[in-house]
């Protein structure tokens, strides 16, 4: 180094003289002009050459042999075959089939609740619990005198019985006593008999009388006693079954198999009879009910699938069938009921859940592509497919893009349904989009 910097040629002094004293300026000479330009084409060169040895070393290649073919980088995607519905779809409510509501009978204070909100219960099962307005004390009182009056009704049907066993014999004598009156009273008109044996016999026939009729008062006694009797076994029969209910309904159970809903009520509260306090619902199997327009009641037939999802989302939740159409149109709003049922082994709907129904009316051949595939100007939905136009010979064929106006139907998936527009294995460009036109280069991306 040092020995080329001893090599350099110097500049004249008076040069160095020059620019250290600006006020006595020597005019520059013809060569210390042009030498600025030289200097600065000589960087330019070097400058360049520099760029295209870095492009060889990072590359490993001549600029030209380093260069990507033409066009822009895009994701492809097949077409793929797959069944294309017609379907409309709807908002209904589903509901269930059977459930009941839970009230109570009598009054009581809220004293257990033994199943909670969302709880899958069964026949027999119990709900709730109520403090008794009879208690256990008020039932055996019961009971008691529903005893005590059946022993009443025996004593008076044995009283009635032995009365009655009295009147045989009364009736008996008093009959004795006439036919004897009646003989004496001819032997007393024939002078046989003195009048005093006739009066005999006559006070021995009343005494037989007034013995009977009093039998029969004892008779009329004993029917009063045992007539009361009866209807005061009646009333302790249905005082002691109101009571023994009583203590029943204290115990809420569950009629059917089901749900449980929701609990408005809490430990302690007092409720009346006919209070709400909670529902019971079968979800094993919900119903949907549907009002179609009229305009489509022609394509309406018992069996068509329904397909269930969450509103404004695509998540599957079900399928049915329509298994009843109405017969007549609905005035209010001039459409057709149908109705359709979906079983619900896991339990992922549920009673008054708002859904949309998907009416398919017919299944076609058709396509799928992806939804990030359809683009649409003025509203009309078109595809670009990547096509591979035919190239001179010799010549490496391209990829271009071709603009195809497609009939879309629903979203399955992720994927659009395309009724008519492209073919099964045709090659739709999904990204870029908003770069490509009709006719533009490509080159697929194959990460």
């Amino acid at each position: 180094m040092e020995t080329s910097e001893s090599s350099k040629p110097q500049e004249p002094v008076e040069s160095q003289i020059a620019v250290a004293e600006p006020s006595l300026p020597s005019p520059p000479s013809p060569q210390r002009q042009r030498r600025p330009w030289i200097v600065l084409l000589a960087t330019v060169v070097l400058m360049g050459g520099g760029v295209s040895i870095w492009r060889f070393l990072v590359r490993g290649a001549s600029p030209l042999a380093s260069q990507s073919p033409p066009g822009i980088l895009v994701k492809v995607q097949k077409a793929q075959a797959s069944p294309v519905q017609k379907s409309s779809t709807f908002l209904g409510t589903l509901e269930a089939k059977q459930g009941v509501v839970l009230r109570p009978k009598t009054k009581g204070r809220v004293t257990q609740i033994f199943v909670s909100t969302g709880t899958s219960v069964t026949p027999g099962q119990p709900i709730m619990e109520l403090s008794p307005q009879r208690t256990q004390a008020d039932f055996r009182a019961a009971v008691a005198m529903l005893k005590e009056d059946t022993i009443a009704i025996s004593t008076a049907q044995a009283q009635l019985r032995a009365v009655e066993g009295e009147r045989g014999t009364a009736l008996a004598e008093v009959e004795a006593q006439n036919t004897k009156f009646q003989q004496m009273e001819k032997l007393f008109e024939q002078g046989a008999v003195a009048k005093v044996l006739l009066d005999q016999v006559r006070r021995d026939r009343t005494v037989a009388q007034e013995t009977l009729n009093a039998i029969d008062e004892q008779i009329r006694v004993a029917k009063d006693n045992l007539t009361q009797a009866k209807a005061s076994l009646t009333q302790a029969k249905a005082n002691t079954l109101t009571i023994e209910k009583d203590l029943q309904n204290n115990r809420l159970i569950a009629p059917i198999a089901g749900v449980v809903g929701d609990i408005p009520i809490k430990l302690g509260v007092q409720v009346q009879a006919g209070d709400i306090l909670t529902t019971i619902v079968q979800n094993q199997t919900l119903e949907l009910t549907l009002n179609i327009p009229m305009e489509q009641q022609d394509q309406l037939q018992v069996g068509l699938p329904i397909e269930l999802s969450q509103t404004q989302s695509q998540i599957p939740l079900a399928t049915g069938r329509i298994s009843f159409i109405s017969p007549t149109i609905n005035s209010e709003n001039q459409s057709v009921t149908v109705k359709a049922s979906f079983a619900n082994p896991k339990g992922q709907l549920r009673n008054g859940q708002r859904v949309e129904a998907k009416v398919i009316w017919q299944t076609q051949p058709g396509v799928l592509v992806p939804t990030t595939a359809i683009s649409k100007i003025g509203g009309k939905p078109f595809v670009f497919i990547a096509d591979r136009p035919q190239q001179p010979t010799g010549e490496k064929p391209l990829l271009v893009a071709r603009q195809q106006p497609v009939e879309l139907g629903s979203i399955q998936g992720k994927d659009y349904q395309v009724i008519s527009g492209i073919q099964a294995d045709e090659i739709v460009v999904i990204s870029e989009l908003q770069t490509i036109r009709e006719g533009s280069p490509l080159v697929v991306d194959i990460d």
